[in-house]
């Protein structure tokens, strides 16, 4: 099968490299090692924003120029002599890979009679199969504004199509799948006909709609064009989206109607009134948060006005321009929005797109790769959120004042993982989200101190904990807190799961959870694991954050939850029952516990592959496994790793975590009714969307035992 894909179109401004991005995500989910190759680029002096932006998404492993083929100068000064190089480039990337994706060139004068010509011809040369991308919006409409141009008809598309597979042909190129990106939303099925009627039969046509977020420009962007300066608000809020432009050239009354959401408004820098309407309007929760206001012209604003501005201590981007209000609003419309590394959401989008409207298994199955059974990170996440999104479990967010938590769920919910309630005040949520340009639109947003849910929580928190002589009075109190309310939720079966610990200790997080959900029937002790992602597999290490001393009977049913655990995620378990001796050769109380803890794993699950006492190495390495545990159907060969105390077991997942580069996923709560899971003070928002997938697949797990029953 091809080991490579080449993409290319007829023309620039396809929205290229969000479709390379799409194919990436759909490629890694079962393929370890995906590189990314650039035959042409326009600088050797500067980077190439596309191929850096795929090297972070596939793994950055590669050095950059490995990647790279010649430049846009080499294949001007001598054609042949750049096919040579690139084809001895690609041919060494390839030999490092298990699959390449080959970005073809987005110039319009490379040396050939055509770019599609020039990239048909790499790609035969490459001996790759072309997915050819076609532009549904039209190049010959004029510049874009605000990333918007006229629509192309599937008529169009299908001439263009015509032209382009005879390019394809005359090349000898095989063709392999047709997408036709930035499509009109509105005839996405006649397009796809009226495309497939021109290609070979059964060539696979594919249409991705039109979606002005992922064209509009940034107000970085915006700041850029028109050679502004910063002078108040944050600069984390630059990374936000404009999709529209208001020029406020009216009076403040005439203006304020017309403010629209994430609008960047021009205001001429003598209209001291406006600039202040404008800004209170966007702290207003009755009017539109807005992406920036620009302010034009040399006329400096007066103390006083300087004065207001401190008091109302706005987070919105305020940027200087001396330029004229027509060359200010010129040089905004005509801002490009591009795709880059921190574009978190423009990023969702692209993979939510690509994942609803491409068939992304019968794209992999005409590209299937032996892949021997490697796990990667990116693998085990892409599996992860494929049956997250399946189970549509609801899981409950208790910090909501946390940005990590809204840009989190911003990415969950455009990712259509999981269905979300946050807990904060509604208006303070969701204009910190419309500031950071998120989308929580589709989230529950409840405050837990106004919610009448409290006096039914503090009623069936004071039956459950009258044998420790709660009182309703201390009982309403207690329920208004974030990490008590979310775990009445989960309680009450009106979330699936928890998951909270960004601004909370573990214990905060956990505490309600053990007083309330409590231990599953048959489960002695609520443990813990954490998922350690190499670079080629995934294990299981438990426990390294609940219980400190667990004693055998402990200890057993702490490996026996982690097999449970490694199975739902696909992780086969062999057990580990670590200690500082293998098999027989060592003794004394810590040797023994395990000895005994590893016996009783036998006697409960006799179908369980456990082993114990065994040290580390010979756990994992199968040279030294051999040589000290013989015949051992874990030894050199362990997936789950159960630690004889969290001393241990927390020490060790750190220094793997840091040493080996692991990502460490969890701690991920097992043994309780219902899935809480804590996460650390310092997780990144990539920590939170992987453990609320955890959550949401052991929620919809347990409904469907449950169902079965």
């Amino acid at each position: 099968m091809a080991k490579s894909l080449y993409l290319t179109s007829a023309e620039g401004r396809t929205g290229k490299s969000a479709v390379a991005l799409g194919l990436l995500d759909a490629l890694l989910a079962d393929i370890p090692s995906v590189g990314i190759f650039r035959p042409l680029i326009r600088s050797g002096s500067q980077r190439d924003r596309v191929l850096e932006l795929l090297r972070e998404r596939a793994g950055g492993m590669i050095p950059y120029e490995v990647c790279v083929g010649v430049t846009y100068e080499d294949a001007a000064h001598d054609p042949d002599a750049a096919m040579v190089q690139i084809v001895a480039r690609f041919k060494a990337l390839e030999a490092q890979c298990d699959a390449v994706i080959i970005v073809g060139s987005d110039f319009s004068d490379v040396a050939a009679p055509s770019e599609l010509a020039f990239n048909a011809r790499v790609a035969a040369h490459l001996d790759s199969p072309v997915l050819l991308v076609l532009g549904g919006r039209s190049s010959q409409s004029g510049p874009e504004i605000l990333g918007q141009s006229a629509a192309r008809t599937a008529a169009e598309l299908a001439q263009l199509a015509q032209l382009s597979l005879q390019q394809l042909q005359a090349a000898h190129v095989s063709l392999l799948a047709t997408l036709v990106n930035r499509a009109d939303p509105d005839a996405l099925d006649h397009i796809r006909s009226a495309v497939a009627v021109v290609l070979p039969p059964m060539t696979p046509v594919w249409a991705i709609p039109e979606e002005v977020l992922l064209v509009a420009p940034t107000v970085a962007s915006v700041l850029e064009a028109v050679e502004g300066t910063l002078v108040r608000g944050s600069e984390e809020l630059l990374s936000r989206e404009v999709p529209g432009l208001v020029i406020a050239g009216m009076a403040m009354e005439h203006v304020l109607p017309r403010l629209i959401e994430g609008a960047a408004i021009v205001v001429a820098a003598d209209r001291a009134e406006t600039l202040l309407a404008v800004v209170m309007a966007h702290e207003a929760v009755t009017f539109p948060t807005l992406a920036a206001v620009v302010l034009n012209g040399d006329f400096a604003l007066s103390p006083d006005i300087e004065r207001l501005l401190d008091g109302i201590d706005s987070r919105l981007p305020i940027i200087r321009t001396s330029l004229g209000t027509f060359d200010t609003a010129q040089r905004i419309v005509r801002a490009r929005g591009v795709l880059t590394p921190d574009s978190r959401r423009k990023i969702d989008t692209v993979l939510a797109l690509f994942r609803e409207h491409v068939d992304v298994f019968d794209l992999r199955s005409r590209l299937r790769v032996y892949t021997g059974g490697v796990v990667t990170p990116l693998m085990f996440a892409y599996e992860l959120f494929e049956r997250a999104a399946t189970f549509q479990s609801h899981i409950v967010l208790p910090e909501g004042s946390d940005d990590r938590i809204l840009r989190a769920a911003s990415t969950l919910l455009l990712r259509g993982v999981v269905r979300l309630t946050i807990l904060g005040q509604p208006a303070s949520v969701r204009q910190r989200a419309a500031e950071l340009g998120l989308d929580l639109d589709r989230a529950d947003v409840i405050d837990p101190a106004e919610s009448p849910l409290c006096e039914q929580f503090a009623e069936e928190y004071t039956r459950l904990r009258a044998h420790k002589g709660v009182k309703i009075e201390e009982a309403r109190h207690r329920v208004t807190d974030v990490s008590y309310f979310g775990t009445m939720m989960v309680h009450f079966g009106l979330a699936d799961g928890m998951v909270s610990g960004v601004a909370h200790t573990t214990a905060h997080t956990i505490k309600p959870s053990f007083e309330i959900i409590r231990a599953r029937p048959g489960v002695s002790v609520v443990s813990s694991v954490f998922f350690m992602l190499l670079e080629d597999r995934v294990l299981v290490y438990g426990d390294c954050a609940v219980n400190p001393n667990p004693n055998a009977e402990q200890l057993a049913d702490i490996a026996i939850s982690s097999a449970e655990t490694a199975a739902q995620f696909g992780v086969e378990p062999r057990i580990a029952m670590l200690s500082y001796s293998t098999g027989g050769s060592g003794s004394g109380a810590e040797v023994d516990l395990v000895r005994r803890a590893t016996q009783l794993v036998r006697e409960r699950q006799p179908t369980l592959l456990v082993d114990g006492p065994i040290q580390y190495d010979a756990a994992s390495d199968p040279v030294i496994g051999a040589a000290k545990l013989p015949g051992s159907p874990v030894a050199g060969r362990a997936t789950v790793f159960i630690f004889p105390d969290l001393n241990t077991g927390n020490n060790t997942y750190k220094a793997v975590q840091r040493s080996a580069g692991a990502i460490a996923v969890g701690p991920v709560l097992q043994g309780l009714n219902r899935p809480v899971n804590d996460l650390s003070r310092g997780a990144t928002v990539e920590d939170i969307v992987n453990t609320v997938a955890i959550t949401a697949v052991q929620a919809g797990l347990a409904r469907n035992k449950k169902n079965s029953v």
